[in-house]
């Protein structure tokens, strides 16, 4: 929840238009795919078929996941930053990517993104237990339904508020439905990885 009010600061003080604000949200999911590998590396194998799973579901979810991701970005840079014709040819060189990074002044809010993420991974995976009762298929899938949910919601919020020209309360509500549809994604993977309630 902190982390995501990051974006808050952004659009208050840092005039923030829908541009960065879309861009932070899409680089969320670099970051979500990028926990994702170290769940499906840590899942509990419980056979050496299941390691064998392991190394050939991971660099299938990478190329898969990174393409999908990849794509994504291209379309965020092309709706809301003007086009990659501005910057670029398409394909667009992932340098592009750095650059809009830096250009908006966004590494800071990225990290405490990472930051977030991070604490949720070693809190809740690591430390409650969920990584011995994950599975590759579970995990294979879950980044998916956060990408389709949410971005849809968002790139048409996003669409909406360029139409309106950016102004401060739509994007800050903006903010508050991704801050909502996280927190949701938040309650429904904890409740995916539940330990089984015992009977008695």
């Amino acid at each position: 929840m902190l982390a995501n009010l990051v974006p808050v600061f952004g659009v208050l003080f840092l005039h923030w238009e829908v541009f960065p604000l879309m861009f932070l949200f899409w680089s969320e999911n670099v970051i979500v795919g990028a926990f994702n590998v170290l769940k499906m590396l840590l899942a509990s194998p419980g056979s050496v078929e299941a390691w064998v799973g392991i190394c050939f579901n991971i660099p299938f979810f990478c190329i898969y996941y990174g393409m999908v991701t990849y794509i994504h970005g291209v379309f965020v840079v092309i709706l809301f930053g003007g086009g990659m014709n501005a910057v670029a040819p398409l394909p667009p060189d992932p340098e592009i990517f750095w650059r809009i990074m830096r250009e908006n002044h966004l590494g800071w809010a990225t990290l405490s993104l990472a930051v977030s993420r991070g604490i949720s991974f070693v809190t809740n995976y690591l430390w409650n237990g969920e990584y011995r009762r994950a599975n590759l298929q579970q995990l294979m899938r879950q980044p998916y339904g956060r990408i389709a949910v949410l971005h849809i919601a968002i790139l048409g919020g996003g669409l909406l508020m360029q139409t309106l020209h950016s102004p401060v309360v739509g994007l800050l509500l903006l903010v508050a439905l991704k801050i909502f549809l996280d927190l949701l994604g938040h309650l429904a993977e904890r409740k995916k990885f539940a330990e089984p309630s015992s009977t008695a």
